[in-house]
Formats: C-alpha cells, structure tokens, sequence
C-alpha cells in the first residue's frame, strides 16, 4: 500500500506542541500554536542545528539523527530546561519525543513536546496534567508511529472501536461491517482461533506490546498477511482500550518464506529411494504453504495423450489432520483434469465444495481421506526432472480453508521443482534397480508342469536397496522322472551376490541332473559345496536342496530333503496345524566346511499338503527372532491352505508391507490321485 503522507495542520490547534522535519539536515518546516508558546518564534527551512542553539539542544539534533537513521522513534522522559521565550526569569521545563513520519517533503521527523513547567511547580498540578497531557501525548505518538499504515482503536474485550479508511481499501470491508467482532470475518479462518486467543490472554496478562501476524481477507478475494502492533491505555489497573496500527506485510512475509522454503528444497539430502526424496521435498510446502501434498510417481515420465498410469509413492500432512492412508504403492490412471497438468506442464487448481471431491481426480482411498479431512481445494503441480514430467504432485487445503492464491501456487510449484539432483538420482538408483532385478528374474526360470502335483513360486525384491541379491528358488524333473526342488540365499545385496548364485545353481542343477538315482540331496549338496571351493566359486551362503518322488497310490508323494543353514521347510497339512522339516543337528551353510557330513531327511507329503520352501525376507524382522516370523508364517498357511497354490504363495509374499529384503519362494502340493491313477501300480 502506498504510504500516507501526513498533513501537519491538523496539529495547528493541538495542545501539544508539535514539530515537523525533514531531510537528512532536519530542515524545520512546520510548528504550530503550541511550539511557539513553548519555545518562541523559531526560522522555517534553516536545519535544526542553525534553529536550536541554546544549550542543551545538541543532545535534541542528536536524536533527530538516531530516529531518522534507524526509523525507531525515541522519547526523552527527563525533564529539559530552557529560559522563558519573552525573556522572563523563569524557566520552562518540558518532555518530547521524536518519531518518523512520512511528509509531503519526503521522510522527516515528528516532533512532539509537552511542557511540565507546572508539574515541577506544583505536585498536584502535576498530576492533573500529567493525566490530561499524557493521554495526549500516547494518542498522539500512536498516531505519529502510524502515520503510514492503518490506525485503529480496540476495546478492553477485542472488539474495535474506530478504524482509518484503509482497512476498506485492503479488505473490501465497509467500516461500519468492521466495528465490534465484525472484523474477525476477514481474518482467515485458520488464523481467527490464535488472533480470538491472543487478544484475550494479551488482555489477561497486560504485556507492554501486543504484536501478531496473520492473515485477512484481501478486496480482490486472496488473503494478504498483516501485521498489527497495539499498546495499552491503562486505566485502574487494567487495559480500558488498545490503540494500535496493521501493516500489510503480504510481499515481505513473501519474500522470506520463498527463502526459505526454497533453502529448504535445495537443502533435500541424497536419498536412495524415489519414496524418501519425494516425502523430504513434499514436507517443505506442509504447512507453510498447503495442509497436505502427495506424490504420485508416472510409471512412463513425461507421458502424454492415452492413459497415464501413476503410483503414490509419498504423501505428508500438517498435524491436526486425520492419519493418513498407508503407502500401498497401488496404481490407477490419471483422470483428464491431471492428464492436462502432465500434458501442458502446467500447475492445475479444482476447487470445490467442503469435502467434495471430484471422481476420478485421485484414487478413491485418497479421495475417501481429502473427504475426512474437509478438503477445499486440490492443486495439482507436474514435476519435471531433466525435462520430462516424472512425477505429479496433489497438494489440498482442508478444514474449510480457501483455495490457493496464484502467488501459493507458483511457490508451490517452484519449491517443488526445486530439489533436482536428489530426485535426478533417486529416479536414476529406481531405474537401475529395476533393471537390475529385470536380470535377476531372468535367471529364475518358471517351474515345471509335473503329473500329480502342482508348483508355484514367487519372488519379490527388497524395497530397501538398489541392487540385486542372492536369493533363488530352482525345480526341475531329474531323469528318472522325479523332482528336484531347491530355495537358497546367497549372502548379499549386489552384483557379486547375484553372479555367485547364479554360478552355485547352474553348478548344483548340472550336480543334480547327471548323478544317479541313488545320489541323495546331501550327496548333491556336498559336491556342491567341494565344487565351488576347488573353483572358487566360494562365498557364504544357506539353501534347501529336495528330491521328489510319487509314493503309494493314493496321489502322495516322498521329500528327500537336504537343508545347509537355511530356514526350515514348513509342511501344512489338509487339517491340523502346520510343522517344521527341521533335524537335530543342522548341517552346516555351504562355502564353511565343505568336509562336513551331510545328511538327507525323508518325509511323506500327503495329496493336498502343502510344502514352502522360502528365504529368509519372507520371516525376519530386526530386532525380532526368526522363529517368531516363522510362527507367523505358519500361522498365515494354515488360514489361507484351501486357496490354489499360486494364490497362497501370492498371499503370503503379499503380507510383508516392508519388504526389507529379497524374498523368494517356491510351493509344491500334490494333487490326489484319480481313478486311473489309483489303478497304477
């Protein structure tokens, strides 16, 4: 808002006497009735030290310099002395204060005097005066401090009395709608609680100062920032009003928090996973600028025209909103509205009535919460990394709050573009993660079909590293018609790990497939283990290696079975609780002691048991005992041990919800025998 000048003749009848200056040599342009009762006739247009040379006064011209420097203004409570104007002998004592002002000159100081000749006279005239005067003189330095901004007057209990035409000309509020409480409904509503609360506990508590930012209703529909400063008129004891001043601070307040927020943005670590990079930058707009932002990660960047599917993959809320949904990484298809904001790269704002949300904007759990939470407003902002749009961000006001201003949305969209090289090599590490697991899942073939019996496996890499691991699973059917099957983990989470399980289970499928019948799984896994220490093959690692065969006519089959280190198998029976393939004495994991006896175990599998074979990620939880994650395993067959096969291993690779490493399972159930089959020998 431009600044008002002030017009120094409405202080021409005052009874305080008033001075104004201006320009760095404190020129004297204006002094009214009082001023020269006071202090006699004194030259307009000569600069202060030319105007005032009696005694004293150098310390009056050094004031007018520290006001004028610092724009604070200064009042000098020690009574000064100077001789009578007509020459009398008696002197004249008086008060003043010093205080900027903007003038039709340019800047310049006011200057306001009281004279306390009486007061020092006679105590009881002094009261008198000092009550009248120095009512006065607060009112008049109020307005002196105020001379550019609004003025107003509020009563003990927070209700306003008196406003200056500029609170009309910010807010679009006629004065007589402003007096009482009136007022509080152009302050925002997220602001009218904390503004209500610190007018009662300022006149509670009576501070010296009462000083509070927040924001109003502007003319044009936005709400601006405002700053309002108050001081108490003190009468028995308590505040009977509050004289004080607002200052519209919109571009200052501004000007900071872009600052800030981008610094902020720009301060956004290295992170590994797309998830972290985009949860760290979605918290530099909450809540500064927007009560929640989600992120929603395009499957193809910088996708336009057909359907563009995404993943939320972050999302952050200001305190005060309801929990929010869990991260689930489900996918859905953009709706048009979002489409057009990937298209043109441009930020999008819907608005809408409280909790309304548009169908199709989001996904529908995402929508179920903006519902909850009283949601105005959803801005959607493209994000664009090496220039293409890799992720969209949905950013909402809730709780009743009005939808963004443009000025929001521009600095949302900037502070969100702004952290690039944390989500440049987040995206980069997901890609080269997703490529590497593509290998890795080239390596694990697809079980085979077999009479009798069915097989499924499952693998799922861990969502904690960028690399792939050692985890396997193998079946095939050995020359004699039955079937190997085998699970194994090699240590680590990098190429290294993936190479040496690649060369452990060609060696152990060749071991396998060219021995004879008689050769048992611990024979196989002794050989396997001989094999890699002579071709240094070598490295820490645990694995399951089984041999499957029919037994008996009723569609039952026998598990030879061999375990280095690894977790046991778990057998679910049709009824019943499940159990665990374990032996006394665990044999020792492969690549330790290759000269260690192995032995081999034989178990029946009955038609419609299920037998896991599975890697530790399914089970372990730091902090937390493996047998517990196995129990919980077992727990979760058993309840779901009638579903088919591939669907029970889905469901239980499912249940892990942070996959903090690779899992990999392989299931085999035979299937009762038919009468055909039941006929055979």
């Amino acid at each position: 808002m431009p600044e008002t000048q002030l017009t120094p003749e409405v202080f021409d009848r005052a009874i305080v006497a008033i001075a104004l200056t201006t320009g760095h040599d404190h020129r004297l342009v204006y002094y009214n009735d009082a001023f020269r009762d006071l202090f006699g006739e004194r030259p307009l247009g000569v600069p202060a030290r030319e105007v005032f040379t009696e005694p004293g006064a150098e310390r009056f011209v050094a004031t007018l310099d520290a006001v004028l420097a610092d724009g604070t203004a200064r009042q000098v409570t020690a009574p000064r002395t100077l001789g009578c104007p007509d020459g009398a002998t008696v002197h004249r004592h008086f008060v003043y204060s010093c205080s900027p002002a903007t003038t039709r000159d340019g800047p310049g100081i006011l200057a306001a005097a009281i004279d306390t000749t009486a007061e020092l006279h006679s105590a009881h005239e002094a009261e008198r005066l000092s009550a009248e005067r120095g009512q006065a003189l607060r009112r008049y330095e109020a307005l002196m401090a105020a001379a550019a901004q609004m003025v107003w007057l509020v009563h003990a209990d927070g209700s306003a009395g008196e406003l200056v035409p500029g609170w009309e000309a910010l807010t679009g509020q006629p004065f007589p709608e402003a007096v009482g409480s009136g007022w509080l409904e152009v302050v925002h509503p997220q602001d009218r609680d904390q503004v209500a609360a610190r007018w009662a506990e300022a006149a509670r508590d009576l501070p010296t100062a009462f000083e509070h930012i927040f924001r109003v209703r502007s003319a044009d529909g936005g709400y601006r920032h405002v700053r309002a400063r108050a001081v108490p008129i003190v009468r028995d004891g308590g505040p009977a009003e509050w004289i004080g001043t607002t200052a519209d601070i919109e571009d200052q307040w501004r000007n900071r928090l872009r600052e800030r927020l981008l610094a902020r943005a720009g301060a956004v670590t290295e992170a590994e996973r797309p998830e972290d990079a985009f949860a760290a930058l979605a918290t530099t707009v909450v809540p500064d600028l927007t009560d929640v932002c989600a992120v929603y990660l395009l499957r193809e960047p910088d996708a336009a025209g057909g359907e563009v599917v995404a993943t939320r993959i972050a999302s952050v809320a200001r305190p005060g909103l309801p929990p929010l949904p869990p991260i689930n990484r489900q996918t859905f298809t953009l709706g048009g509205r979002a489409r057009k904001a990937v298209s043109d790269r441009t930020p999008i704002v819907i608005g809408f009535t409280l909790g309304d949300v548009p169908a199709g904007t989001l996904p529908e759990i995402s929508a179920r919460w903006l519902r909850r939470a009283g949601a105005t407003s959803l801005t959607l902002l493209p994000i664009v990394v090496d220039g293409a749009v890799v992720a969209l961000a949905a950013t909402a006001n809730c709780e009743g709050a009005p939808p963004p201003g443009p000025a929001d949305v521009d600095l949302q969209h900037e502070v969100l573009q702004r952290a690039q090289a944390p989500l440049r090599q987040a995206l980069a590490l997901q890609r080269a993660r997703h490529a590497a697991v593509v290998l890795q899942r080239a390596m694990l073939t697809t079980p085979p079909r077999i009479g009798g019996a069915d097989l499924a496996a499952r693998y799922r890499p861990g969502s904690r590293n960028v690399e792939v691991g050692g985890d396997w699973y193998d079946a095939f059917t050995l020359p004699d018609g039955s079937l190997a099957m085998t699970i194994g983990d090699v240590a680590g989470h990098d190429l290294a790990a993936a190479t040496t399980m690649g060369q452990l289970r060609a060696m152990l499928r060749s071991i396998a497939y060219t021995r004879p019948h008689g050769h048992t799984p611990a024979d196989t896994l002794r050989e396997l283990d001989t094999a890699a220490e002579g071709l240094g093959v070598g490295s820490f690692a645990t694995a399951v290696h089984a041999r499957l065969t029919r037994h008996g006519a009723d569609g039952g089959w026998e598990v030879e079975w061999s375990n280095a280190g690894h977790p046991p198998p778990v057998l679910v029976p049709v009824t019943g609780p499940p159990r665990l393939l374990v032996a006394e004495d665990a044999d020792v994991p492969l690549c330790v002691d290759p000269g260690r006896p192995r032995v081999t175990h034989r178990d029946p599998v009955g038609p419609g048991e299920t037998l896991l074979f599975y890697t530790d990620g399914l089970v372990e939880v730091p902090g937390e005992h493996l047998n517990e994650g196995i129990a919980r395993l077992c727990e979760a067959a058993a309840q779901a041990r009638h579903r088919p096969l591939a669907e029970l291993c889905e469901h239980l690779t499912g249940r892990v919800a942070d996959v903090r490493d690779d899992i990999a399972m392989i299931a085999f159930r035979p299937t009762p025998a038919g009468p055909a089959e039941g006929r055979r020998p």
